[in-house]
């Protein structure tokens, strides 16, 4: 990982456009190609960002650019659309690189590992016909919780969470885009599953096509007997 902390701004051009004016924040550079922009302030969330697949330029500023003080331009260019991020850079006060090793990847809770296993016990919730391939079926970035198959025949990976929000869905569309590179799976698609999913979350899965799931944990465990329920 790459960590360089500069004065800079930065464009977001393709299907939005965004602008950050100049002022010092935190640039990540990770192993898998994507770039994250950073205040600091916001908690976890990047202020812009791209995800991969995507390739980084670096560029000398032409003279325009250098006279306001620019001395270099990142353009990082999404590799499957024309979605592109633009940073520049001014004065660069750190920049160092990090090797942080395989990642052995989140460790559940006990109620989302449970409701994983619920869920694959209980296939059915995904709709009739359908049938559980395998779950936390590998990939070189971690393993997919549940990998199905549904009433066409056609692979759905399942991402399962406690509570849905937008890592999760940046967590499955980078599981997909490696299934969908699989000729003996493609086309997969994804399902987000979750107790609870974040309005942020369900947005940008519908813009990514992935189906948005609300799953009750009490009634997949045979807790919850709807039929006592006064409302």
């Amino acid at each position: 990982m790459r960590l360089v902390i500069a004065t800079c701004s930065v464009d977001y051009a393709g299907r939005l456009t965004a602008h950050l004016p100049l002022a010092t924040r935190l640039i990540m550079v990770k192993a898998d190609g994507s770039v994250l922009v950073h205040s600091d302030g916001g908690s976890y969330k990047p202020l812009n960002w791209m995800s991969p697949p995507c390739t980084l330029t670096v560029a000398e500023p032409d003279d325009a650019a250098r006279d306001e003080g620019v001395t270099a331009v990142w353009t990082v260019q999404n590799s499957k659309s024309d979605d592109r991020l633009v940073v520049r850079l001014h004065e660069v006060l750190h920049n160092s690189s990090h090797d942080l090793g395989v990642d052995p990847g989140l460790v559940k809770d006990g109620v989302e590992a449970h409701l994983q296993v619920l869920l694959a016990e209980q296939i059915e919730t995904f709709g009739a016909g359908w049938r559980l391939v395998r779950r936390e079926y590998p990939t070189p970035i971690g393993p997919v919780d549940l990998l199905c198959r549904d009433d066409q025949g056609v692979a759905v990976a399942v991402e399962v969470k406690r509570r849905g929000e937008i890592d999760g869905v940046e967590q499955l569309t980078r599981y997909l885009e490696l299934l969908n590179r699989d000729p003996l799976l493609a086309p997969v698609r994804g399902i987000f599953a979750a107790q609870e999913i974040k309005p942020q979350a369900r947005t940008l899965a519908v813009d990514r096509g992935i189906t948005c799931l609300t799953v009750d944990y009490d009634a997949l465990r045979g807790v919850d007997d709807p039929s006592a329920r006064l409302f």
